[in-house]
C-alpha cells in the first residue's frame, strides 16, 4: 500500500463525487472529500481484512479486486471479482460494524478510502442518496448470489464455464477476451479443487474453447461456454 501525497486522480472529476453530488450539495460533500484518503495497492495486497472494524468505504477508481471469505479451514473462497470504477463495501453502512469479507487487489489498484460515518450522515439527510447506497449494496453482491446458485446445481465444468463467462462479461470485456487470473483463484471462485480447475481448463483448451498462454486465458468460443453453462 502506498499513501499518495500527490493525488492519484482529480476529486472534482471522480465518478464517486459526481454520483454523490446528484443528491447532496458541493458544500455538503466537501467534508467527505477532505476526510477521504487516496491509496495505491499492489497486486496481492489486502485492502481491508475480514473481521476487522469497518470504518471506511472503498471507491475503486482503477484496477481489479476480489472479495474473499476466509473460512476456518484455511481454504479461501472468492465471492466476487470487481473492476473499477466501483463503490465497494456499501453493505457495511447498514448491516455490520466489521468487514464481513476481505478485499484484495488482483492487480494494481488506485482507491479512495471514504469515511463511513460522514457518508452515512449525508445519506440519512438525503433519502435518495440512502436509496442509491442500498442499490449499490445489492448490486455489489448480485453476481455472488448467481454464483452460489451455480455452485449448488452444476458440475465443475458448468461452474468453470460460469466463472469464465462472468469474468468476460463483468471484468475483462474490454481486454480483447484475454485476462490473467491464477488457477488457484479460479478454483476458489468455482469452489472446486486446484486440480479440478486445471483439468477443466486443460479440457477447454484442447477443445478450442479457450487458449492458455502461461497465466493468460484467451476466450475463443463464448457461445460454447454458454452451452456448457446451460447444461451444467
Amino acid at each position: 500500500m502506498i499513501d499518495q501525497t500527490t493525488p492519484l486522480f482529480d476529486c472534482n472529476t471522480c465518478l464517486f463525487r459526481l454520483l454523490t453530488c446528484q443528491y447532496v450539495s458541493a458544500d455538503e460533500f466537501e467534508p467527505i472529500r477532505q476526510a477521504s484518503i487516496q491509496l495505491h495497492f499492489k497486486k496481492g495486497e489486502t485492502i481491508f481484512k475480514q473481521g476487522t472494524k469497518s470504518t471506511h468505504l472503498v471507491f475503486l477508481h482503477k484496477g481489479i479486486v476480489k472479495f474473499i471469505d476466509e473460512v476456518d479451514s484455511g481454504k479461501d473462497f472468492i465471492l466476487a471479482i470487481v473492476k473499477g470504477p466501483k463503490l465497494l463495501g456499501a453493505s457495511n453502512l447498514f448491516f455490520k460494524e466489521t468487514n464481513v469479507l476481505s478485499l484484495v487487489a488482483v492487480e494494481e489498484c488506485d482507491i479512495c478510502m471514504i469515511d463511513q460515518k460522514l457518508l452515512l450522515n449525508a445519506a440519512v439527510k438525503h433519502g435518495e442518496l440512502l436509496l442509491a447506497m442500498c442499490e449499490r449494496s445489492i448490486e455489489m453482491f448480485q453476481a455472488s448470489i448467481f454464483n452460489f446458485i451455480s455452485l449448488a446445481h452444476k458440475q465443475v465444468h458448468g461452474r468453470i464455464a460460469d466463472i469464465l463467462i462472468y469474468l468476460w462479461e463483468n471484468v475483462y470485456k474490454d481486454s480483447e477476451y484475454e485476462f490473467i487470473l491464477s488457477r488457484k483463484e479460479i478454483a476458489e471462485f468455482a469452489a472446486c479443487s486446484h486440480e479440478n480447475a486445471i483439468t477443466t481448463l486443460s479440457k477447454f483448451n484442447k477443445e478450442g474453447l479457450i487458449t492458455l498462454k502461461g497465466k493468460k486465458i484467451i476466450i475463443n468460443d463464448l457461445e460454447k461456454l454458454y452451452t456448457i453453462s446451460k447444461i451444467g
